[in-house]
């Protein structure tokens, strides 16, 4: 982390809070909630900071840990969909509302496995949940939190942050997890975060009195007495519920925002673009990987056709964050070991739409969200989602298409095994000119053929 000097403060134009709030959209969609819900609950929650006292500094850190809270969000997704042979997207959004009862955690297990599997497949799967259901519970909760505070240590975030994002679901009682600490042994941020986010998911489902009622329901248990008060005090405004219900709460979220120790410069837009990449990819087993591997053939492809470093720079990061959308497809699709059904299929080429949505959000992000939206069109219009053609696709989006289907191909899959690069390289031949543009192909070619020589001249 840098701390940077007041000139340099007025200097900036690229905002951290906008281009990570804008970016927490994408967390929203692979946790199933409601678009905003990361804007939303940092509006909970720094205003509970605020009633509290804490300085700008503190602030901040609050402010970050609540909007990155979901930071590890997609790691667990592929296990969610194995154990309980459920839309895992679905799972998490339900299982927000599921407080500590034994009766609506049975019933919660009953309602979301296996629904669409066997009898005999379901039996088992159910089974297995109440049998090992600590075991399982702790699992997926702890990949969710280092993997969130990892990522947060990435971004540069200090300690006190990824320290608040790994205790997300820790409760005041020493019930939570992952680590069943108790009381004030909780970092502060994460007794916001948590009670933060349990006030977006219940306000949003049925308005302000059932978020009081949950809060007061769990303080003592889940929540910090005192965090509760703080809230209380902090809601007895009218303006706090009018403006998390408005449309401008992300506005007003913003323009709250203390000011950042962080320099959003170009090296810090790699490490955004980087992270997400492998927030993205770690959404399903068979992607590991894909979005890097995808950004080097581009960067490969782009450095024989003569692209400036800074043209090549830029190319990188959107092929970094072409698949973003598809943090908001159910791994019961993703990693489907057979054909997809007509819905199936829509909801997959969908993502598409998504990526376009996300990037577009971020300002210094606009320009490469096209590719995000168009690395599924296809040269004879028979791509999606728009059906684009010739040269209403760009030569950038071009290029991301074709380093996007060699790493495809080239990788295993659910219902495949991984092709040889000269398979597959045979395969994308036959369709230059109707899939794939010849030029980025060639240039694929020639910087394949060199590598193959330095290698050769190595040995």
């Amino acid at each position: 982390m840098r701390i940077v000097s007041g000139s340099e403060e007025e200097a900036r134009t690229i905002q951290l809070s906008e281009v990570l709030g804008s970016l927490s959209h994408a967390l929203d969609l692979t946790e199933g909630q409601p678009v905003g819900h990361c804007v939303r609950s940092t509006w909970v929650g720094f205003n509970i900071g605020r009633v509290m006292g804490l300085p700008d500094l503190q602030l901040w850190e609050l402010y970050h840990t609540v909007m990155l809270k979901d930071l590890g969000c997609s790691s667990n997704a592929a296990r969610i969909c194995e154990l309980y042979l459920s839309d895992d997207l679905s799972f998490k959004r339900d299982f927000k509302t599921v407080s500590d009862s034994l009766p609506k955690v049975l019933g919660f297990v009953f309602s979301h496995t296996g629904l669409k599997a066997g009898l005999a497949e379901r039996f088992r799967a159910v089974l297995n949940i109440l049998q090992n259901g600590g075991a399982i519970t702790d699992d997926l909760i702890q990949t969710r939190c280092q993997r969130g505070a990892q990522i947060a240590r990435q971004l540069r975030f200090p300690a006190s942050v990824c320290e608040a994002i790994h205790a997300l679901d820790e409760h005041w009682n020493g019930g939570g997890r992952p680590d069943r600490i108790a009381g004030p042994a909780i970092p502060l941020y994460a007794r916001v975060a948590l009670l933060a986010q349990v006030v977006d998911v219940f306000h949003t489902a049925a308005g302000p009195a059932a978020a009081i009622a949950e809060v007061r329901a769990r303080s003592g248990t889940w929540f910090d007495p005192q965090v509760v008060a703080c809230f209380e005090a902090a809601a007895s405004e009218p303006s706090f519920w009018e403006t998390l219900a408005s449309d401008q709460v992300e506005a007003a979220v913003f323009a709250l925002a203390p000011g950042s120790p962080i320099v959003v410069d170009e090296d810090y837009l790699d490490d955004i673009a980087r992270a997400f990449a492998q927030i993205i990819d770690a959404k399903s087993p068979f992607t590991s990987g894909h979005s890097e591997r995808v950004a080097v053939y581009a960067d490969m492809i782009a450095a024989e056709l003569g692209y400036t470093w800074d043209r090549r720079r830029w190319l990188k990061r959107a092929a970094l964050l072409h698949d973003v959308g598809k943090l908001g497809v159910s791994n019961a699709i993703l990693d489907k070991n057979g054909k997809l059904d007509d819905a199936e299929w829509r909801d997959m080429r969908n993502h598409a739409s998504l990526s376009e949505t996300i990037l577009a959000r971020v300002p210094v992000f606009h320009e490469m969200a096209l590719i995000g939206g168009g690395h599924h069109e296809r040269l004879d219009g028979k791509g999606y989602p728009r059906g684009l053609s010739g040269d209403a696709i760009a030569p950038e989006t071009r290029i991301v298409s074709v380093a996007d289907v060699l790493d495809a191909l080239t990788a295993d899959r659910p219902y495949r095994a991984a092709m040889s690069l000269e398979k597959a390289l045979g395969i994308m031949r036959a369709d230059l000119g109707t899939s794939f543009d010849p030029v980025c192909f060639a240039a694929l070619e020639r910087a394949l053929a060199s590598i193959e020589g330095d290698l050769a001249r190595a040995a």
